[in-house]
């Protein structure tokens, strides 16, 4: 019996050649993504054999992308970018805004329209959440404080371009570009009324989802939960991704991104939100993958040949000018050069939400064809050195360290969380306790030591958290431990045991060095996060004898306080 197969084949070439080709990228040290924006080149309309169905490569792009912004919304956590807003938000804004600017640059220099170019820029000026995310779980650093900084940066930029994505369409006529199907008509006159409608329907939507979404949707998940069918529960969140996604598009005019980005966002509220980031994770991985096939698609790959120099110019401001403005700006809100680095490293090249807002400005006809393969170009080489960039942190900071005195400068700079008040108890300078890090095991740790009279001080990356503790009476020093002077302002020369509480154990070995050197009698216990090579990481350290090591299993927290309370007697109550 006769029957159209053209979506069977696209999906089975757009998978197929995306796994051959995504292993050869990891196998050559580079992210995966860049082997599926390849397989989509291959299977596209611009290189010659076999092309998949654009057509439908696009509408499964879509449920790509409403499970991309799922997943940004089931990781969404306000808690977190309130932890680093202080830098976060004003350093996100700041480098977008920097970014846009060299873009548009770029843009005008061409000769495109001032619409063009605001839209180019924009979707230069923001990372990919992907790869920064999977760069930084690679490195271990997701947890620790640097990452936190990245994720909350980025969390900003992707909230920053879900306006952008709503606000596009009905500014697209003054911009340069069509009306919208469904405000045709509305042109000059009206467009301002059409703009506040599509906003006053925006808000619509975030209200109910916030006031009656948050309530409802957790409930529902909790009770198909406990029928205990884990393929329903699974269907259950899937369903509720796509359902909210397109209820928002049909009810209320938004964008399917949004609509997918709140659904996460309210199943983020319930107790199972981790439950069902691992049961959907396969299939938002699978669509992903179909997402970055459709957008390698659209790339017209002679644009290398015929246009290099914008070529060069777009990586330039994606490698350069980014990495650059968002360092800097790291270093002005005084944390450490390696948290810079880290930062700006990490923003160092664009993904997903760059492909979905020049994809709309190109339909909208605001931005040229070329642009769309001008972004694609910027976004393969980009991503594929990237891994490149974050090897060369180390390196760098040495290099840098050793023969700038103004970045030396620039991390200190009399910064009065760098040091204990002169005021500071003497019982906290000499016997204490250091705890490096004081996120969740951290602070049980403290509270604990705290309860039973031990003296101890806090030496922690994040100034906002320092800041936050001192306001609450806590004795916190701003700094990296692995930086020696760190540790002598937060006086381990004289303290009983080190408490290596951060999620980071990378340095751990300096960290350990630098306390025996300035302390060879003191105590040091380690936290090692459970993960593939923990307990062969942990047994190393322990033949090593840098201290005694800790699993993280259920109550660490408690389990190494016993140990500090075991080894040490107070002889002063707090």
């Amino acid at each position: 019996m006769p029957h159209d197969i053209n979506l069977i084949s696209t999906i089975a070439a757009s998978l197929g050649l995306a796994m051959v080709l995504g292993f050869a990228a990891a196998k050559l040290r580079i992210p995966p993504l860049v082997g599926y924006l390849l397989a989509g080149v291959l299977i596209g309309p611009y290189t010659p054999g076999f092309v998949a169905d654009i057509g439908l490569a696009t509408q499964l792009a879509e449920i790509g992308v409403m499970l991309l912004m799922f997943g940004v919304g089931l990781h969404f956590s306000l808690g977190d970018l309130m932890a680093v807003k202080r830098v976060a938000v004003p350093g996100a804004i700041v480098q977008m805004l920097v970014a846009t600017m060299l873009g548009m640059a770029l843009a005008t220099w061409w000769g495109w329209s001032f619409g063009a170019g605001l839209v180019f820029g924009i979707a230069l000026s923001v990372a990919s959440t992907v790869v920064l995310l999977k760069a930084l779980e690679a490195r271990g650093q997701l947890e620790s404080t640097n990452g936190r900084i990245a994720v909350g940066w980025l969390v900003v930029e992707d909230l920053v371009m879900v306006i952008a994505l709503v606000m596009l369409p009905p500014l697209a006529f003054l911009l340069g570009g069509d009306t919208p199907a469904n405000t045709a008509g509305a042109e000059d006159a009206n467009v301002w009324g059409v703009l506040a409608v599509t906003l006053l329907k925006v808000a619509a939507f975030v209200a109910l989802m916030l006031v009656i979404g948050r309530k409802l949707f957790p409930r529902i998940l909790w009770m198909v939960a406990a029928v205990g069918s884990r393929e329903l529960f699974t269907l259950c969140v899937i369903a509720a991704a796509l359902g909210i996604a397109f209820g928002a598009a049909a009810l209320f005019g938004v964008s399917f991104a949004l609509g997918a980005f709140f659904a996460g966002m309210v199943l983020r509220e319930s107790p199972l939100s981790q439950r069902a980031a691992e049961e959907s994770l396969p299939l938002r991985d699978a669509f992903s993958v179909l997402f970055f096939v459709s957008v390698g698609m659209l790339f017209d790959w002679h644009v290398l040949a015929a246009e290099p120099l914008k070529v060069l110019g777009v990586v330039a401001v994606i490698m350069l000018g980014k990495t650059l403005a968002a360092i800097a700006l790291v270093l002005l809100f005084r944390y450490p050069l390696n948290t810079a680095l880290t930062v700006g490293v990490s923003l160092a090249q664009i993904g997903e939400f760059s492909f979905i807002l020049i994809g709309l400005g190109v339909g909208l006809k605001v931005v040229p064809p070329e642009g769309q393969s001008l972004v694609l170009a910027g976004a393969l080489i980009s991503i594929a050195l990237n891994a490149a960039l974050f090897r060369a942190i180390a390196p760098v900071q040495a290099w840098v360290r050793a023969r700038s005195f103004l970045a030396r400068r620039l991390e200190r700079n009399d910064d009065p969380l760098a040091a204990l008040p002169m005021e500071t108890p003497a019982a906290y300078l000499h016997g204490q306790v250091v705890i490096v890090g004081y996120g969740r095991v951290g602070r049980r740790i403290g509270e604990t030591l705290a309860a039973r009279g031990v003296f101890f001080v806090v030496l922690e990356q994040q100034r906002e958290l320092v800041e936050t503790l001192r306001a609450e009476g806590v004795n916190a020093v701003c700094g990296d431990a692995v930086e020696p002077l760190a540790l002598v302002q937060a006086h381990v020369a004289r303290a009983a045991a080190l408490v290596i509480a951060t999620a980071d154990i990378r340095q751990v070995r300096k960290m350990v060095e630098t306390a025996r050197t300035l302390n060879p009698g003191i105590e040091v216990l380690i936290r090692v996060d459970s993960g593939p090579n923990s307990e062969e990481e942990a047994a190393l350290l322990e033949d090593e004898h840098a201290g005694t090591v800790f699993l993280a299993e259920r109550e660490i927290a408690a389990r190494m306080t016993e140990h500090v309370l075991a080894r040490l007697t107070p002889a002063i109550k707090i």
